[in-house]
């Protein structure tokens, strides 16, 4: 599907390039129609709001995290769990999104309000996501994104098998690395935690993925 470009936001949202090295948090308001939550992401912002039932933030980490196509960690006990699940694309967006977005899960972010934002960026043709499934197709992990052009923005993934998430992961970075151009495709994980960077994830300077991200936005997506 061609996505289809929504009407332009009315807000004017802040630049990533003109911010303090140690602020992340570069703007608080605004909305979540597709419009606003794209331009966003071509400048370098994402949203996330502040608290569960407070206002969305505009955040552009220092430094950004992304995971090199290239760099991928796909250990032994992880390549045999592959085998051991299928793969869809873009067949449970929603369901995945909920998933993602459970309250039991701690420091939960995914309200209703983002869930409903993402979904209809998803009917839009931006939102993607990568469905793990048991060998009798029951839903046990995932993950979902924004892709523009070259970019990849992941958002959140869950599991409920051991591994199934991970195995996303690996499925979305192989999608990725095939489709053409792939030193210049960018997989935005915002922050690097310890578990991104046991599979591969970096940190980068903010004035270096803003760059990686205007040769990104030029390529024609890969999903």
């Amino acid at each position: 599907m061609t996505p289809v470009e929504p009407p332009p936001t009315a807000w004017v949202l802040p630049d990533p390039s003109q911010a303090p090295p140690d602020r992340e948090l570069l703007g608080v308001g605004a909305d979540l129609r597709p419009g606003t939550v794209l331009a966003a992401y071509r400048s370098g912002l994402f949203p996330m709001p502040l608290r569960r039932r407070g206002p969305v933030g505009w955040w552009s980490p220092e430094p950004r995290g992304v995971i090199p196509l290239a760099g991928l960690h796909v250990s032994r006990s992880l390549h045999r769990s592959m085998h051991r699940f299928q793969v869809t694309y873009d067949t449970a967006f929603e369901e995945v999104v909920r998933a993602c977005g459970d309250p039991r899960r701690p420091h939960g972010w995914i309200t209703p309000a983002v869930r409903r934002a993402y979904v209809e960026l998803h009917e839009l043709g931006w939102g993607h996501s990568v469905e793990v499934r048991s060998v009798d197709g029951e839903l046990v992990g995932g993950l979902y994104g924004l892709q523009l052009g070259g970019l990849f923005a992941g958002e959140s993934m869950f599991h409920r098998a051991t591994d199934a998430s991970k195995v996303a992961l690996v499925a979305l970075v192989d999608r990725l690395g095939t489709a053409g151009s792939p030193g210049q495709r960018l997989l935005d994980v915002q922050w690097s935690t310890p578990h991104l960077a046991s599979l591969g994830a970096v940190e980068v300077p903010r004035s270096t993925y803003l760059r990686s991200l205007a040769d990104a936005l030029l390529l024609p997506p890969a999903l």
